[in-house]
């Protein structure tokens, strides 16, 4: 049977409260090699001069909220086996990843590759990018929540590229036993990504890669390579400490055991790119 692949292209920054998400999804989308199924966009309004609203605890939550049911409404309208997301920030995988769950259940495992576990709620942070994850398995605000109709079992999840999680996410990842690979273990010996296929007959699989998971001094176009940074400007949260190379070998190790039916690539901030459109929009005669 042939697969329908739907790629989404999903310029979300609201659910970071970072503008430049945007313009790094439609480079993503320009960058990727041509679809050969079905392409949506989801309508996503640009960064304007005044700054998002908190709601309910949560940063620019109405806007996701629309945004989550147009995405989820696209997706339904193609209702496809498979689907690609080029990002935007980490909220974009929510939409995505509950269709998927919907379709296969507890056959389907999430492998999350970040530095962040992204399982925070509004009571720990208000910006929803850090929330994705917790919100598959159910938890957190309602409103994200209720747009996951199966939720994501915790043992259906293994996270690869986290180190030197915050206090609040320690206590979760534990209490909830998710399986978890350090930067180092993935360097050395990551069979137990494959145990944990195994072990959780893992038939199929969607892979959320958050670009910050990679080295910042090594890849730049990622938060924490933002120029002109000061060294203490993100307070206490890790920092990626992976190749492209590294996260490749990861996939498909993984792809080998399983079948793959999903893949959002996120969190792209393309600083240089940005400076360049802001420069070209500056030039004379441009405009």
């Amino acid at each position: 049977m042939t697969m329908k692949t739907l790629r989404l292209i999903f310029p979300q920054w609201q659910g970071g409260d970072n503008p430049p998400y945007h313009l790094g999804s439609l480079l993503l989308s320009f960058l990727a090699p041509e679809a050969t199924g079905p392409v949506e966009q989801v309508p996503v309004s640009l960064p304007g001069p005044d700054p998002l609203t908190e709601v309910e605890g949560i940063t620019g939550k109405p806007q996701l909220i629309s945004q989550l049911k147009e995405a989820g409404a696209l997706i339904a309208s193609h209702d496809p086996d498979a689907l690609v997301v080029l990002g935007g920030d980490c909220l974009v995988s929510l939409a995505p990843f509950a269709h998927l769950l919907q379709k296969y259940r507890d056959k389907l495992g999430v492998l999350w590759i970040d530095a962040h576990p992204d399982v925070q709620t509004a009571a720990q942070h208000p910006d929803a990018h850090a929330h994705v994850l917790s919100a598959l398995m159910g938890e957190g605000d309602q409103d994200l929540v209720e747009h996951v109709p199966y939720k994501l079992s915790p043992s259906k999840v293994m996270i690869a590229g986290i180190h030197s999680p915050l206090t609040y996410e320690a206590d979760y990842l534990s209490s909830h036993q998710i399986a978890t690979l350090t930067p180092e273990q993935l360097k050395n010996d990551a069979s137990e990504i494959t145990e944990w296929i195994a072990r959780e007959n893992i038939e199929y699989l969607a892979i959320h890669l958050d670009l910050d998971v990679l080295d910042p001094t090594l890849f730049r176009s990622v938060l924490f390579a933002r120029p002109g940074r000061g060294e203490h400007d993100f307070g206490d949260v890790a920092e990626g400490r992976l190749t492209i190379e590294e996260v490749l070998r990861l996939i498909n190790q993984t792809t080998a055991k399983t079948e793959a039916v999903g893949l959002t690539v996120a969190e792209h901030l393309p600083w240089d790119m940005l400076n360049l459109k802001n420069l070209l929009s500056a030039l004379p005669l441009m405009t």
